[in-house]
């Protein structure tokens, strides 16, 4: 069974074509999927999917990007939200400096108290980090990230900087980046990393693997993620299949 562990099924991208999208997911052996809020509604929506299918999950969380009007009463509606028997973790939360907006002291402000969230409902968090990396950790160290556990999403820094993550015991996900012609620097990574710290993810509808690099992206595409990352660790797809999906279930105890 393949687990995605980060995809945006709430997304618009989706929306003429959401249930059969999702009815044929199951059909090609994706057995879970993590729906992952990044904004109030989207966080709304990541419930609704929760209710209606068996197989989806959902990390509620507010994209640094989204955080610019967040407020403490949001924080405690996704607190209450966050006790539902299938959200799985917080998230995604983090720093984004590719944008200049919101500002980065508000981006810090609500980063730090979504990592205090997680430490009140007893969550993992699910970390956004983007042309922030130095910050980002050096935030996750201050908040003693590594007795909250959790994955650095759609991991993009160098192989120096994630020996910071794994030291505190964050898994990484791998997902289409790795397929791109121009994704050495991840490919070095996911060489580096150990295998019991990598978790599948599509991030879709983005992100999509080559040959679909450009298009629309769903978890059935996650075949060719497994196939690179058997290709870079010169072990078997089945392999690969079985121990991410082995970590999945670490990272997310929650998922069924």
């Amino acid at each position: 069974m393949i687990i995605d562990t980060h995809a945006h099924y709430d997304d618009k991208a989706f929306e003429e074509d959401r249930k059969q999208i999702l009815d044929s997911i199951v059909c090609g052996g994706v057995g879970r999927i993590v729906n992952i809020g990044s904004s109030l509604e989207a966080c709304k929506r990541t419930i609704q999917l929760m209710e209606k299918y068996d197989f989806v999950y959902g990390a509620l969380g507010i994209h640094p990007t989204d955080s610019g009007e967040l407020t403490e009463c949001d924080i405690e509606w996704i607190k209450t939200q966050c006790t539902l028997e299938k959200c799985v973790a917080v998230g995604e939360i983090g720093l984004d400096y590719y944008w200049d907006e919101p500002d980065r002291e508000i981006q810090k402000k609500w980063f730090v108290r979504q990592l205090e969230l997680a430490k009140e409902v007893k969550l993992p968090v699910v970390i956004h980090s983007r042309d922030a990396a130095q910050d980002t950790v050096d935030i996750m160290k201050a908040e003693h990230a590594q007795d909250i556990g959790g994955v650095v999403h759609c991991y993009s820094y160098s192989r120096e900087l994630a020996k910071a993550f794994l030291d505190m015991g964050f898994y990484f996900g791998i997902g289409g980046v790795v397929t791109f012609n121009n994704g050495r620097k991840l490919k070095e990574v996911v060489e580096y990393l150990p295998l019991d710290r990598i978790v599948l993810e599509t991030d879709s509808p983005y992100l999509a693997p080559v040959p679909f690099r450009g298009k629309r992206n769903d978890s059935r595409k996650l075949t060719h993620v497994i196939d690179q990352i058997a290709e870079i660790k010169c072990i078997t797809i089945e392999e690969v299949t079985e121990i991410t999906t082995q970590n999945a279930h670490k990272l997310y105890p929650k998922l069924k």
